[in-house]
């Protein structure tokens, strides 16, 4: 009897499971039907493309979508000349471009013959580039299905402004051979611009690998390690049997060294450590001053009052070595003086004197070499005179 009841429960359990996985299913499928255009041979993953002819007649935009962006003083001459090529470029994408230049702004915007619905965000990025200083002739290619682009501000990575020019310029390198080596590797458009940094290229791949170079040269790692491990990694990819391998034990891991720079020496010596056993005495505050005068005790107007005498005692002491100064123009000068003035008096005499005789004497010896042979007859004729 026992094991008819177990076998009885048994058939319970199996029952109500499968009951609960009927109600299950029937939920799950409960609002599915059938798609009778999804069949095997659909990939999923093939990109969608749109032509003017899969336009419906009344029109795909039923809203007006516009962007704007602002550009700079320099770009307005530029702009001007070149507008009418980029209403051109718009009108083939069925869009509206129009230039302020008032307000110093680019708007593209819908228009209801639209066709295709990403179009004005492919004019949005055209018109940002064309703000940023990329060339008419580069920022049309923004257009295509194909080309993407990416607009790097570079100008909030680095706190100091003449660090920041300096590692601007290292990322264009000298003549700008290192953004050459970049697009090379990259396959993207490059252009350093201001505190922007534009990219444009077929692949999002090759836009992030620019992105992380950039980055990395503003926070000093140096594009070259970049393009070390690109030109590998190219080398690489030709390889069919490193496909599916790990490509670390190729690629050179450059650590960050942190080299310490000589301090500069301070102008203050280090003061001698003292011997003394107990600690240096405090240094007196106000209050215990004040006690020691006896200041503290007193009441506001007797400290005002001594704090006068002591300025008037001062005062008086001053004036007093001032009297003595300008009395003493008026006292007899002592005999120790005279002396003294005399003997000054006398040198500077016979100094003046000497002085006169040295150039009489200069005076006759000049007069005597240019006079030569002349002097000595005028000499003999008196001697006979005589």
């Amino acid at each position: 009897m026992g094991k008819k009841k177990e076998k009885k429960g048994e058939a319970l359990e199996e029952a109500e499971k499968a009951q609960e996985a009927k109600e299950a299913a029937s939920k799950k499928n409960k609002y599915r039907k059938d798609k009778p255009w999804d069949t095997d041979d659909v990939d999923h993953w093939k990109p969608v493309t749109i032509s003017e002819e899969d336009r419906p007649k009344g029109g795909l935009m039923l809203e007006e979508s516009s962007f704007a962006t602002l550009f700079p003083q320099y770009r307005e001459q530029y702009l001007k000349q070149v507008w009418p090529d980029v209403k051109r470029i718009m009108a083939e994408h069925e869009l509206k471009a129009d230039l302020n230049l008032v307000e110093g702004s680019m708007t593209v915007s819908t228009t209801r013959k639209t066709w295709d619905p990403y179009a004005i965000i492919k004019g949005r990025d055209m018109i940002k580039l064309l703000a940023r200083s990329v060339p008419l002739p580069q920022a049309q290619k923004i257009m295509e299905d194909e080309m993407m682009c990416d607009i790097i501000k570079i100008g909030g990575l680095v706190r100091s402004k003449e660090r920041f020019v300096k590692r601007r310029q290292r990322l264009v390198g000298p003549n700008g051979s290192t953004l050459k080596a970049i697009e090379l590797l990259t396959g993207c458009f490059v252009l350093v611009q201001g505190q922007t940094v534009c990219v444009m290229g077929p692949t999002l791949k090759g836009l992030k690998q620019v992105r992380r170079l950039i980055t990395d040269c503003f926070n000093n790692i140096h594009p070259i390690y970049h393009i070390k491990e690109l030109m590998i990694r190219r080398e690489l990819e030709k390889d069919p049997e490193l496909k599916d391998q790990n490509w670390d034990r190729f690629l050179p891991h450059f650590k960050k060294r942190n080299v310490q720079r000589k301090k500069a020496k301070d102008a203050k010596k280090k003061k001698a450590k003292s011997t003394d056993v107990f600690p240096p005495q405090q240094t007196p505050r106000k209050e215990d001053l004040m006690m020691e005068t006896g200041e503290y005790f007193l009441n506001e107007q007797e400290r005002q009052t001594r704090k006068k005498i002591a300025k008037y005692e001062e005062q008086k002491a001053k004036s007093a070595e001032k009297r003595k100064e300008r009395e003493k123009v008026f006292e007899a000068p002592t005999a120790a003086d005279t002396n003294e003035a005399k003997k000054r008096t006398r040198e500077e005499k016979s100094g003046g004197a000497s002085k006169k005789e040295s150039a009489l004497e200069m005076a006759n010896r000049l007069k005597a070499k240019s006079s030569g042979q002349q002097a000595k007859k005028q000499k003999t004729a008196k001697d006979l005179l005589l």
